[in-house]
C-alpha cells in the first residue's frame, strides 16, 4: 500500500479518536480534515474506492448524531445574506394588505402633493444601486404620476365612434419617464440622476427621483459623479435608465440595428 495513503488513513483515525473523546468540540476540526481529503489525488481504483468508503462513513455517522453536526460540515458552503438582499425581496412583492406600511404610505401620499422631496430614500438598496450616496449634493424627491393614458374629452360633433379619438391615446413615454422630467421642472438647478418605483394605487404611480447638484463643491470634488457637472438636461434626452429604455438602447444585435445612434437618425424605424 502506498506510504501517502497510510499516512492519511493514519491522521483519520487520529482525528476520530479526538472526536470521540472530545465529543462536538473537534467535530469541526474533524470535517475540515475530512473535506481535504479528496480521492481523487489517488491514482490506485483501490485506494480511491476505501477512502470514498470511509469518507461517506464517517459523514453518516456524523449527520446522524444531531443536526448540528450537518451545520458545522457545510459551514464553509452557506454565506449570510446582507440586509439590501432582504430589502430587494421585499420590494418585488410588497405588502399592500389592509393596515400594513405601505398602505398607510399610499393614504399619506395622496394627501400632498405631486412632487413633495423627502429626506431619504424609502429603497436605500435600489437608491444606492443607481448612484445614490447620502452626501451633500444628493436630494430625494417622490414624484406621483396619473396612470393610464391621455384624458380626452369626447368630441360632440358628429362622427364614428372608431374616429372619436379618446380612447388608446397613449404617450410614448412611459410614466416614470414622465415622473423625471416633472422632478427635474421642479429643481431646474438640479440634474436627475436615475429614479426608481416606490408605489401604486387605484390612480397613481409613485416614483422617487434621485437629483443632484451639478455646482455643489461636494459633487465637483467626488470623482464617481463629477462626471454629471458637464451635463445639462439630461434627462429631457433620454439619458438616465428610464430613457435609455424606452429608446431601445438596453436592446443590441439583431433586430436592433435602427436603435443606434438614435430614433430620430433612424427616421424613426426602430419603433
Amino acid at each position: 500500500m502506498n506510504y501517502k495513503f497510510i499516512t492519511i488513513l493514519f491522521e483519520l483515525s487520529r482525528k476520530c479518536q479526538e472526536f470521540l473523546k472530545n465529543g462536538r468540540r473537534s467535530l469541526f476540526g474533524c470535517c475540515a480534515f475530512m473535506l481535504q481529503l479528496s480521492p481523487a489525488s489517488f491514482m490506485n481504483t483501490d485506494m480511491k474506492n476505501s477512502l470514498s468508503n470511509i469518507h461517506s462513513l464517517i459523514l453518516n455517522i456524523q449527520l446522524s448524531t444531531s443536526k448540528w453536526l450537518y451545520t458545522a460540515f457545510f459551514f464553509h458552503f452557506k454565506m449570510a445574506k446582507g440586509l439590501y438582499h432582504y430589502l430587494r425581496e421585499i420590494w418585488k412583492r410588497p405588502d399592500t394588505s389592509y393596515d400594513s406600511p405601505q398602505w398607510h404610505r399610499l393614504i399619506e401620499w395622496r394627501k400632498e402633493g405631486a412632487i413633495v422631496r423627502v429626506e431619504k430614500p424609502l429603497r436605500p438598496d435600489r437608491a444606492r444601486a443607481l448612484g445614490y450616496k447620502a452626501k451633500q449634493g444628493f436630494i430625494i424627491v417622490r414624484a406621483r404620476v396619473r396612470k393610464g393614458g391621455r384624458r380626452k374629452e369626447r368630441p360632440n360633433k358628429g362622427r364614428k365612434p372608431s374616429k372619436m379619438g379618446v380612447k388608446k391615446i397613449t404617450p410614448k413615454k412611459s410614466i416614470q419617464r414622465i415622473a423625471e422630467e416633472r422632478a427635474a421642472r421642479k429643481y431646474p438647478n438640479m440634474e436627475v440622476l436615475n429614479s426608481y418605483w416606490v408605489g401604486e394605487d387605484g390612480k397613481y404611480h409613485y416614483y422617487e427621483v434621485i437629483l443632484v447638484d451639478r455646482t455643489h463643491p461636494a459633487i465637483i470634488n467626488d470623482k464617481d459623479i463629477n462626471w454629471i457637472c458637464n451635463e445639462k438636461g439630461r434627462v429631457f434626452r433620454g439619458k438616465t435608465s428610464a430613457g435609455k429604455k424606452g429608446r431601445g438602447l438596453r436592446n443590441k444585435g439583431k433586430g436592433a440595428e435602427k436603435v443606434r445612434p438614435s430614433v430620430r437618425a433612424n427616421e424613426g424605424k426602430t419603433k
